[in-house]
This record gives C-alpha cells, sequence and structure tokens, in this order.
C-alpha cells in the first residue's frame, strides 16, 4: 500500500500551479528550440523542470517545501 502525502495546497492554489506550470513548461520548449548556447539550453531546461514541478505539485496538492517549513493553510487546518 502506498501512502499518499497530506494535501496541503488550497483547490485555488492547485489550480493556479497547475496553469502556471503548463504555460511555463509550454514556454521553456518554444525557448528550447531557439536555444544557440550551451547556458542557455541549462537556464531552459531549468525553467522546464519549474514548470513540471508546479504540474505535479499542483495536480497532487502537496507541496513538500511547505511540509518542511511546517506550512498548513487556515482552511485546510484542522481543529
Amino acid at each position: 500500500m502506498i501512502n499518499r502525502p497530506t494535501v496541503n495546497i488550497t483547490a485555488p492554489e492547485r489550480a493556479g500551479r497547475v496553469i502556471l506550470g503548463l504555460v511555463t513548461a509550454a514556454a521553456a520548449m518554444v525557448l528550447l528550440g531557439a536555444a544557440s548556447t550551451t547556458p542557455l539550453v541549462l537556464l531552459e531546461v531549468l525553467l522546464l523542470l519549474a514548470g513540471v514541478d508546479l504540474v505535479v505539485t499542483g495536480a497532487l496538492g502537496h507541496c513538500p517545501l511547505y511540509s518542511k517549513l511546517g506550512h498548513v493553510p487556515q482552511s485546510l487546518r484542522r481543529s
């Protein structure tokens, strides 16, 4: 049985992460096609990875950084 991490991202933030991540990843792919030097390629790969990270964390509803910092949005706190 797989332990699924707890949801620590609100629904509006999840939607925003997925949308922003898709836009970021798409922009990185377009820019990657036009990259001419190694530093530009590396920066655009990093941009692509950042977009993928946003999509994954938004889709799962769990942000590992929030967990490390102990952040839980007010609307998700249990009394």
